[in-house]
């Protein structure tokens, strides 16, 4: 059975150790202040997890870790594929299948060529769909490395149509598009979830019913509070939407290195290190700690204000 999956959806950090190993330790605090924080479900094994540079090994533990963690008190989806070959494509998945998580991801540029050409998109899906567990949920996500790949509306219909999928993670970043979307896909079990802050008020407002941006990682509270209420306090909730969008503008600066630094602060895990960013972050965004600070005084100004709104 196509279980449900929407509101708010932390795409997961993995720490590291100052050895580049997994910190187990960091993570299981880390979920737990996911699931304080107001989270939904959770996305392990991830762009921002750093899957690309992790073995599959590693992977395949780190999912089954937050699954054995999370212990049935939220959805944890993952994804983790990111070979060239469908084959290769489908040892990762299996294999991630096995460890407990409740949906899998699928990638949409592992699935067909950036210009459409090649291999088909509905025949790698239905190829996968025939060998993967058939209880399983499955999830879409236009992850944006390699390259970001965007489902043609048909290639959409037909995910839609086949009722095996409960969610794409939309990284259009374009609210005509996610609205289309919504329309598109409404009566089936697949919910467009918006990844993108600065339309996520007004994918909210047009039936996008969450959120699985990368600020998840900062506050998730906030965005929690956006979804669920922003009808009964509408101009707070406009207020919060303005800020929200303007602080996810420090995603260029060494992300996710960046939230691992904030996360550092919270006491979360005690290193930042990232084998994806292999710069020092603060040498090269100048004020990023000053930054930070500004970002921490906004959640406390909004967190006062919502907290007083009652």
């Amino acid at each position: 059975m196509t279980i449900a999956l929407k509101g708010i959806i932390p795409v997961m950090l993995t720490p590291f150790t100052e050895a580049k190993t997994i910190d187990y330790s960091g993570l299981e605090r880390l979920i737990e202040w996911y699931i304080a924080n107001g989270a939904d479900a959770l996305f392990a094994v991830a762009q921002s997890s750093e899957m690309q540079f992790l073995t599959l090994d590693e992977r395949v533990e780190l999912a089954r870790f937050v699954a054995r963690t999370a212990a049935g008190r939220l959805p944890v989806i993952a994804s983790g594929h990111i070979s060239e070959s469908r084959e290769d494509q489908l040892t990762e998945l299996t294999s991630i299948a096995k460890t407990g998580v409740d949906g899998l991801v699928l990638v949409t540029n592992r699935l067909a060529s950036l210009d459409l050409t090649g291999t088909n998109f509905t025949d790698n899906v239905t190829w996968l769909l025939d060998r993967l567990p058939k209880d399983m949920t499955l999830g879409l996500y236009e992850c944006p490395a390699p390259f970001r790949r965007l489902l043609s509306d048909d290639e959409l219909a037909f995910c839609a149509d086949s009722g095996r999928f409960a969610i794409l993670k939309d990284v259009s970043c374009d609210l005509p598009t996610v609205q289309r979307r919504v329309k598109l896909t409404n009566g089936s079990p697949l919910r467009i979830v918006n990844a993108n802050a600065a339309i996520a008020f007004d994918a909210i407002k047009s039936g996008a019913p969450g959120f699985t941006g990368v600020f998840t990682n900062f506050h998730p509270d906030l965005y929690k509070w956006l979804l669920t209420q922003h009808q009964k306090h509408p101009s707070l909730a406009n207020e919060l939407s303005v800020y929200l969008a303007l602080a996810a503008m420090a995603e260029p600066m060494g992300y996710p290195k960046l939230a691992k630094l904030y996360h550092q602060r919270l006491g979360t895990f005690s290193c930042i290190e990232s084998r994806a960013v292999d710069f020092d972050i603060r040498e090269r965004f100048w004020a990023l700690d000053a930054l930070i600070d500004k970002i921490v005084e906004g959640q406390e100004s909004f967190r006062a204000k919502i907290a007083a709104a009652g």
